[in-house]
């Protein structure tokens, strides 16, 4: 149930933002709100993360399904008192299908979220698998040390 809940929530928070984003913002548009340290930047993304892979779209959408895939037959095997990587799972498949959904309606990703400390845009659905994955990674190095 964790995941499921996870998920819908990620979702909804990326698919507000991103509208709001569009409604408010023209492309390109930026508007500083810590100046010199955070604006709101509305831009389209045809690559990943960082820019790589600029208009692989049909790569991004494979990768998308397959990690979905994934997720959702790793879920079945967790024992029920893994909440807290349930909990990461969500955050990554609900970020992956806020992406994927961009993807699949304009072939590029809504991204807003630009802090001046380096020169990378993102969005939430990118926040959510960036620390849901950090998190699931401590989680599983954690019980792998338990165990040995």
């Amino acid at each position: 149930m964790y995941i499921w809940v996870t998920v819908f929530v990620v979702l909804a928070l990326d698919r507000l933002s991103k509208m709001i984003i569009q409604a408010n913002l023209d492309l390109g548009q930026s508007i500083p709100v810590i100046p010199g340290f955070f604006d709101l930047t509305y831009i389209l993304n045809s690559g990943a993360a960082f820019g790589m892979l600029q208009g692989k779209t049909g790569f991004f959408i494979l990768t998308s399904l397959l990690v979905l895939g994934g997720i959702f037959f790793f879920q079945h095997r967790l024992p029920k008192e893994e909440k807290l990587m349930r909990i990461c799972l969500g955050m990554i498949a609900g970020g992956a299908i806020g992406n994927l959904t961009d993807r699949l309606l304009t072939g590029k990703v809504i991204d807003f979220l630009d802090f001046k400390i380096w020169s990378y845009i993102f969005n939430v659905a990118d926040s959510m698998i960036v620390v849901g994955g950090l998190i699931l990674v401590y989680l599983i190095y954690r019980s792998e040390k338990e165990e040995a």
